[in-house]
């Protein structure tokens, strides 16, 4: 009998191996086998969407929202450059993914020919905008080029990687790897830190009395240890990316009240006498451009040795596993140290002053974060777009408990957040998510909200609505004297859209009413779209740099 296993059924079984359990892409000509090996096994569930740029933001969302692998499919040439954007907020995120894209058939790979969807260099396109690229050249090399791009994306610092399958070797023959009955990706241990650094690391610790730990993503597994930390009297901060290591209702967890725009933590940072910072870049974004006075004596815990001294300088740099790390530190001074007292009770003056001094700074939507953590379900994930009302009080002032329910571009580009958001919300079927983003993000992706249709999935889309780019006309006030120019968008009546995909609609046109709108979505079975009429309820306030630092009264 002649051998029916091909290269396809091999992607399908070892995707399915790795974990993956929800996979996301469009069907096309270079990817029909490996799709079609995906629906007759039936253990991955597949996503089409309506873009590949959506298809890998969505994977990236999914990977966040459940800690696992994402994985995107997409075709040759055009369809994997449209991958793109997706895969460079995966990097930016270090969320670890796997692109498996087509390719034309091996005769005419790389050689100009011109057959369809044949762009010039494709894996060195995806190679820039990834962690790394593979191409499988042969049936008997696809179980270990597909196994070695899996480990990389898993590796940190980890991110995506694609994987090119020629359309002539998806349908090439093979005998079913042995292997594959118990298969489990070759990952490396955790990297422990070296014994005499971690030593000078806890001899720095019990010589300081104001600690503080700043957290990145790196660290997300780290709750345990800082929690242990802040009951020896650290105080603790996080990157944006970072938030949620620790619940931020800990009275001793600024969360992302980061500094930056921030007088009043600017100026906390010089009464400090050592910070730890783990698996955090230290972006110039969040410390505007690396202005933040941080404490002359910074410690730096991280994976990469290339982050060694990259941003900020620092007194002592440990290579290891930012939890790891944090967790050897915390048992050895477990019993042998304690901050002073002093430096607790003014650390959580500072937390209660600043955010209200920020709360107060917003103008008409000062109460938000307030209205929608009250109806927010705890095991709800809060996903978001780049937006005026996430930079300010979605990001600073709405309090999580876990890094698995903050989901946001990292890279900082619009219209990623929709995706992103339904790529959670399909991975906590059984919890909601909510998604918010501004009018002019929402409409660059908006045909992504028929997949969250399509899937049912269990979102409510929260539109700030100002007729615009609100983030880009306070620039403007800022750096061209006020010369509003392409801000303006025309765009379809929000509740139209609604009607069209057949999804239940809110529009709040009261400050006060959004805690009522959102309980009411919330409550519904699928998706829900509401729209906050911001040219009702009045403009933003613009907020660091382009508007004045915030200092507690």
């Amino acid at each position: 009998m002649p051998n029916s296993y091909t290269v396809s059924d091999l992607v399908a079984e070892f995707v399915n191996a790795c974990g993956v359990e929800t996979a996301f892409g469009i069907v096309s000509v270079h990817n029909i086998p490996m799709l079609d090996a995906i629906a007759r096994r039936n253990a991955v569930r597949f996503v089409t969407t309506r873009g590949e740029a959506g298809a890998a933001h969505m994977a990236d969302g999914h990977a966040r929202a459940s800690g696992g692998l994402g994985c995107v499919f997409t075709s040759t040439g055009p369809g994997a450059a449209n991958a793109v954007p997706g895969l460079v907020e995966a990097r930016f995120a270090g969320t670890p993914l796997l692109h498996i894209t087509g390719q034309t058939s091996t005769r005419f790979v790389d050689r100009g020919m011109g057959t369809v969807h044949d762009v010039p260099d494709q894996l060195g396109m995806l190679r820039a905008a990834g962690k790394a690229a593979f191409r499988i050249r042969s049936a008997g090399e696809a179980l270990g080029v597909l196994t070695r791009a899996a480990t990389e994306a898993l590796t940190p610092p980890t991110g995506p990687v694609s994987v090119e399958v020629p359309i002539d070797i998806q349908r090439a023959t093979l005998s079913r790897p042995a292997t594959l009955d118990a298969f489990v990706l070759p990952l490396a241990p955790l990297l422990e830190p070296q014994e005499a650094a971690l030593n000078q690391l806890v001899e720095r610790v019990l010589q300081a009395r104001r600690p503080m730990l700043w957290l990145g993503r790196g660290a997300a597994r780290a709750g345990k240890a800082a929690n242990d930390l802040l009951g020896m009297g650290f105080g603790m901060v996080t990157s944006w990316a970072g938030r949620g290591v620790v619940p931020e209702d800990h009275p001793m967890n600024l969360g992302a009240l980061n500094g930056q725009g921030l007088a009043g933590v600017e100026s906390f940072y010089g009464d400090v006498d050592l910070m730890i910072v783990a698996g955090s870049r230290l972006r110039g974004h969040e410390t505007g451009d690396f202005s933040v006075p941080l404490p002359r004596n910074l410690v730096q815990i991280d994976i990469d040795p290339l982050a060694d001294g990259r941003t900020y300088p620092n007194t002592l740099f440990l290579r290891g596993d930012a939890a790891l790390t944090l967790a050897r530190m915390a048992a050895r001074l477990h019993g042998r140290y304690a901050a002073d007292p002093a430096f607790g009770g003014a650390f959580r003056a500072l937390k209660q002053q600043t955010r209200e001094a920020f709360r107060a700074s917003l103008g008409p939507y000062a109460g938000f974060a307030e209205q929608l953590r009250d109806v927010l379900p705890r095991d709800a994930v809060w996903a978001r777009d780049i937006t005026i009302n996430n930079s300010t009080w979605g990001n600073k002032l709405f309090p999580l408990d876990r890094t698995t329910a903050n989901i946001y571009p990292v890279g900082a580009g619009i219209g990623q957040g929709l995706c992103l958001g339904i790529g959670a919300a399909l991975a906590v079927d059984r919890a909601k998510t909510a998604v918010m983003t501004g009018d002019g993000g929402f409409f660059l992706n908006m045909s992504e909200l028929w997949t969250a249709v399509q899937e049912q999935a269990e979102l409510v889309i929260l539109v700030m609505n100002d007729r615009g780019y609100g983030v880009i006309r306070h620039i403007q006030d800022a750096v061209a004297d006020g010369r509003r120019r392409f801000d303006r968008l025309a765009a379809p009546d929000l509740a139209g859209v609604a009607a069209l995909a057949g999804i239940p609609f809110w529009r709040v046109s009261e400050a006060g009413a959004f805690r009522c709108a959102m309980a009411d979505a919330l409550a519904v079975r699928g998706p829900a779209l509401v729209e906050v009429d911001m040219t009702a309820i009045g403009d933003h306030p613009p907020y660091f740099p382009y508007g004045p630092k915030v200092s507690a009264p």
